[in-house]
This record gives structure tokens, C-alpha cells and sequence, in this order.
């Protein structure tokens, strides 16, 4: 790389980073508000808020490279203009070809940012974060002891607790089982305990009683009991794990898409490919945006207040690549045989830079032809 070449990428990489920075953060805080609802408000803790975090961001920087891309191609060419740096530079005799240089450059560096993510950081963290999921959805004590509040682990099913004593003791608890068709039961003790067992985890309850409410002829039967055990197997979900999603699997098994992975996935094979080939075009989509940004603004002239319609104009035709890859999406998620449609949206914009570079080309050699004549 020439030194002008490095210039111009650091120039692009320290602003990317800044874009990245923020879209990163905006687009983590909107999914960390649901994700810390669900977490904490199951009884969890902050360091468990924290690991999922750091689990779903793998997924969120891969969103929004090739937007933080564009974003920096577009805002540095613009500042470069305004500063009369490319005017400079190509009254230096420095096609807009030879000025694209290192946007490309920049866009393989981001996309092979972005092919690390989608095929080894992506599907590593959403595995993990799958597993920890079913060992919170297996731990039974942080989902039910919350004292203080009325609590539904599952439909039908509302549990309270009044205080837990520094040994673990559950005290005046109620349980109400709502889920029989033909029948009611509530439970009520003074003293309980939670303890695991071989086919499952266990309620013991101490000096309480059981009210069964028959819902046909609305009789009223109350036992008492000294200890009584109850199956918490029957109303929660213990931690089986479900089943797989295409992102957990690497993309040699995806492109395979074998029965058996179907029958794991419940996907059809169209969308095993179309999968596997998305983690390959999307990368694309960075160097298409980046050229796209470069080469609208180019077409404009120098000016200090700005490039703002090629820049509207650069947003409307990113706007445009992206409907294009969501339609081309749509397309291979029905036909498997259609995987080479997810490679159009990324060879659309790398085309429209290209003829908007020689667009950009065009009025300098009419006016070269026009002043020898």
C-alpha cells in the first residue's frame, strides 16, 4: 500500500469503529431491555444479565458492520471533500478508480471481519448461549425462590413465598395448581424445603393442607397433612434441551443439510442452504456498501457546505441492495436450488459502485474533449 492508500484506510477503519461503536451500543440496549426483564425478573443474577449480554453481541456486531461501512465511507469522503483533499488529489491526475482503492480495501478488511463472525464467533456464542439457556431453564431454585411476590413458573400454576430464612427454609408458602379441567388444588404450609431427586425436583412441605376444589359440584375438600411432597417436574421445565437452530450449526454441516439435521432443526433443507450461503454473501454487503457510499459522493463537486444529495442518494440506493437481499432471501428460504440468488444482492452493489465511479469519470473527459476543441 502506497502511503496516500494508508492514509485514506486509517482513515476509513478509525471511523468505522466509531460507527460500529455506537450502532453496536443502540442496537444492544434495545434487546438488553427484554433480556434483563426476563433474567432478573426470573430470579437470576447480574453476573448471569452480563454473560448473556456478552453471548448476543457476537450476533449485533455482525448487524451492523456493513451499515458502520457505509457510514464511515461516507462521512469520511464527505470531510475529505469539504477539506479540498480529493480536489487536490485529482487535480493531481488520481481517477476516481484509483481513489477507490483503498474503500476496497476497507471493505475486505470489514468483511473478513464479518467472515470470522458469521462462521466461527457467531455460531460458537449462540451454541453457548443455547446451553446456558437450558441450564437456567433447569434451575429450579433461582425461578422459584423470590419471596415477597406471587410468581407463575408456567400456566396454571401461581407460587408464593413470604420470607426464606438464612438456612434455606421456605416459609408460609402458598401453591395453587390451576390446570386440572375438572378440579382446583391449592396448597398452603407453614414451613417448605427444596430438594433435588433422581427423576426430578421435589417441594416438601411441613404442617399445611391441600384444598381440592371439584369444579362440576363445587365441593370443598381440605386435607391437612404434616409433610406433604409435591413433583415440581410436572409444572416446570426441568432443562431439556430443545431443539437446535440453524445458527448454532458450522457451515460445512449447514451446506450438507443432511435428514438428520433437518429432523434436529425441524428446517427444511432450503433453509439449511439458504443459511450456510448467507454466512458467505452477507460479508459482501460490507465492500458493496462501502463502494456505494465512496462512489455517490464522488459524483458531486466540491463544495463547503457538503455533499448532501449524493449522500441522500447514497442512502436510497443502499435502501434499495438491502430490499434486494431480503427478496433474494425469500427466494432461497423456498428453493434450495436457488442458493445462488443469496450472492445478488452483494454483486448488485459492487456493480452499481462500479458505474457510478464511471459516471463520476465521465464529466472530466467531456470537458477535457471540449477544451482542446
Amino acid at each position: 500500500m502506497s502511503r496516500f492508500d494508508r492514509y485514506l484506510t486509517a482513515q476509513y477503519l478509525t471511523l468505522f469503529g466509531f460507527f460500529a461503536l455506537v450502532l453496536v451500543l443502540v442496537y444492544w440496549v434495545n434487546r438488553a431491555v427484554g433480556l434483563f426483564d426476563r433474567l432478573i425478573g426470573g430470579g437470576q443474577s447480574a453476573l448471569v444479565f452480563l454473560e448473556f449480554s456478552l453471548l448476543t453481541l457476537p450476533n449485533v456486531v455482525r448487524l451492523v458492520l456493513p451499515v458502520a461501512a457505509f457510514a464511515a465511507a461516507t462521512y469520511v469522503t464527505n470531510r475529505l471533500n469539504q477539506d479540498g483533499e480529493l480536489v487536490v488529489v485529482r487535480a493531481t491526475g488520481f481517477s476516481a478508480f484509483r481513489l477507490a482503492r483503498p474503500v476496497v480495501m476497507f471493505g475486505l478488511v470489514v468483511a473478513a471481519m464479518m467472515l470470522t463472525l458469521t462462521h466461527v464467533i457467531v455460531p460458537a456464542s449462540r451454541a453457548i448461549l443455547a446451553e446456558r439457556s437450558a441450564e437456567i431453564e433447569a434451575n429450579v431454585t433461582a425461578r422459584l425462590l423470590s419471596d415477597g411476590r406471587f410468581i407463575h413458573p408456567t400456566d396454571g400454576i401461581t407460587f408464593y413465598i413470604r420470607e426464606i430464612s438464612a438456612n434455606g427454609e421456605l416459609l408460609d408458602i402458598f401453591l395453587a395448581d390451576d390446570r386440572g379441567a375438572g378440579s382446583r388444588v391449592t396448597y398452603a404450609a407453614r414451613r417448605a424445603l427444596l430438594a433435588r431427586a433422581d427423576d426430578g425436583p421435589k417441594l416438601i412441605m411441613f404442617e399445611g393442607m391441600s384444598q381440592t376444589l371439584d369444579r362440576a359440584s363445587q365441593r370443598l375438600a381440605v386435607t391437612h397433612f404434616a409433610d406433604f411432597t409435591y413433583d415440581l417436574g410436572t409444572m416446570l421445565n426441568t432443562g431439556a434441551r430443545g431443539r437446535l437452530t440453524m445458527e448454532e450449526l458450522s457451515t460445512p454441516v449447514l451446506l450438507r443439510a443432511s435428514e438428520e439435521t433437518q429432523a434436529l432443526t425441524g428446517a427444511t433443507r432450503a433453509e439449511l442452504v439458504s443459511e450456510a450461503h448467507g454466512r458467505f454473501a452477507q460479508p459482501l454487503l460490507a465492500p458493496a456498501a462501502a463502494l456505494i457510499g465512496f462512489a455517490t459522493l464522488m459524483l458531486g463537486a466540491f463544495s463547503r457546505f457538503g455533499l448532501w444529495r449524493q449522500m441522500v442518494g447514497a442512502v436510497l440506493l443502499l435502501i434499495v441492495v438491502q430490499m434486494l437481499n431480503n427478496a433474494a432471501l425469500g427466494a432461497t428460504l423456498r428453493d434450495a436450488r436457488a442458493w445462488p440468488l443469496a450472492y445478488a444482492a452483494p454483486l448488485v452493489g459492487l456493480g452499481i459502485g462500479l458505474a457510478l465511479l464511471w459516471l463520476s469519470e465521465r464529466p472530466r473527459r467531456v470537458r477535457a474533449v471540449e477544451g482542446a476543441t
